[in-house]
Formats: C-alpha cells, sequence, structure tokens
C-alpha cells in the first residue's frame, strides 16, 4: 500500500490523531468479537453487535462505541491533515459522531438476547432504540462514502490496488447492510463482516500513513 507521506515538518499531535485512527477499528473489531463470542445467548447470525449492548454486560460494548467513536473523530482531525481530500476526513468524522451516537443510544432487547428476551422483535419500539438505528445509519454511510471517497483519491494518484481495496471495503458495508435491513438469512453476520471490513480498511490507511 502506498503510504500517505507525512513530512518531517508535521507536527507529533498530527501523528497522534493519526495513530488514534488506527486503533479505533481494530479496537472495535476486537472487544466486539470477543463479547460475541462469550455472551450467554449472542448469535451472531441471529443479533447484530450493537445488541451487545444490552443486558448486564452492556456497558462494555456501550464503551467501546464511545471509545472507537472518540478515537475515530480524533483521527480524522489528522487525516484531514495530511490527506489532499476533503471529503474522506469530513466522512470518517461523521462515521466517528455517529458510533459515539450509537454508543449513547442503545437498542432495545429482542429475539432471545440478553439470554431470557422473548423471541422475535418488540412490538413497539423505544426512542433511544429508534435513536440507535438512524446514529447507525449515518455512521455506516459516512463510511461506505469514506471508502468509496478514498478509493477515488488512491485511483487519482494511480494506485489501482488501493483504489479497489477501498472500494472494495465500502461496497462489502453496502452489500452487508442491505442484506441485514432487507431481512437476509445471517443478516447481522453479513452486516458485522461488512463494517469491520470498512473499519479496518481506514485504520489501515491511517496506519499506513504513519
Amino acid at each position: 500500500m502506498t503510504a500517505i507521506q507525512l513530512p518531517a515538518s508535521v507536527p507529533s499531535v498530527v501523528r497522534v490523531r493519526l495513530a488514534c485512527l488506527a486503533v479505533a477499528g481494530p479496537l472495535w473489531t476486537v472487544v466486539s468479537l470477543a463479547q460475541a463470542a462469550t455472551r450467554q445467548g449472542f448469535d451472531l447470525t441471529r443479533h447484530p453487535l450493537s445488541a451487545l449492548s444490552t443486558g448486564s454486560l452492556g456497558w462494555l460494548q456501550i464503551a467501546n462505541f464511545l471509545v472507537a467513536g472518540v478515537l475515530t473523530v480524533v483521527g480524522a482531525l489528522g487525516l484531514r491533515q495530511v490527506l489532499p481530500s476533503a471529503w474522506a476526513p469530513r466522512l470518517v468524522l461523521a462515521n466517528g459522531v455517529g458510533m459515539i451516537a450509537a454508543g449513547v443510544l442503545v437498542m432495545d432487547p429482542a429475539d432471545g438476547f440478553p439470554a431470557g428476551t422473548p423471541s422475535g422483535v418488540p412490538q413497539t419500539l423505544s426512542w433511544h432504540s429508534i435513536g440507535h438505528m438512524a446514529a447507525g445509519s449515518i455512521a455506516f454511510i459516512a463510511l461506505i462514502a469514506a471508502c468509496y471517497v478514498l478509493g477515488r483519491h488512491f485511483g487519482r494518484a494511480g494506485d489501482r490496488g488501493n483504489a479497489i481495496a477501498s472500494r472494495v471495503a465500502g461496497t462489502a458495508l453496502l452489500v452487508g447492510n442491505g442484506w441485514a435491513m432487507s431481512g437476509g438469512t445471517a443478516g447481522s453476520l453479513a452486516l458485522a463482516v461488512g463494517a469491520i471490513t470498512a473499519m479496518l480498511w481506514v485504520s489501515l490507511v491511517a496506519a499506513r500513513s504513519l
């Protein structure tokens, strides 16, 4: 991957900000998947990773959203200072803000999780569950767009491989989110794969810029 070259005069604070973005994706991924593998009653083919914010241990995923969101927001400020693109940093920033909001606004227990919750979707949704879905939509749309904008950036720079990788990451989330929204089989798993792919790609771009 062609790194974004940082001149020696770039302040160390910019490097710290980029490091925050580089950490955000892997951190959120590891914490989420660790919980998915250990929380009783959680099934990634049925439950979105956001459902981990519910129950007695829900604070772990809430904190995961908040920390990763803050790291993403901080990292977007660093990306703005080194990337010759006006929109990619803005979209990454919007993704981080969406993650923070998704952490504050928790979805309702549903479909057997946490353990003891009745099967199926609740007949009525709480205001914070609706807010979580809205925040998640903002975060996903911004992340998808950021990947496509990065693809255009790499394409213009003549870096065809990374242009393709950026578009693949954005498409993975686009397809996964669409599959989940349509109620497709294992839609939550497809969404998780897409979200993790896109988040890790943006983090990789930041990491290699260092």
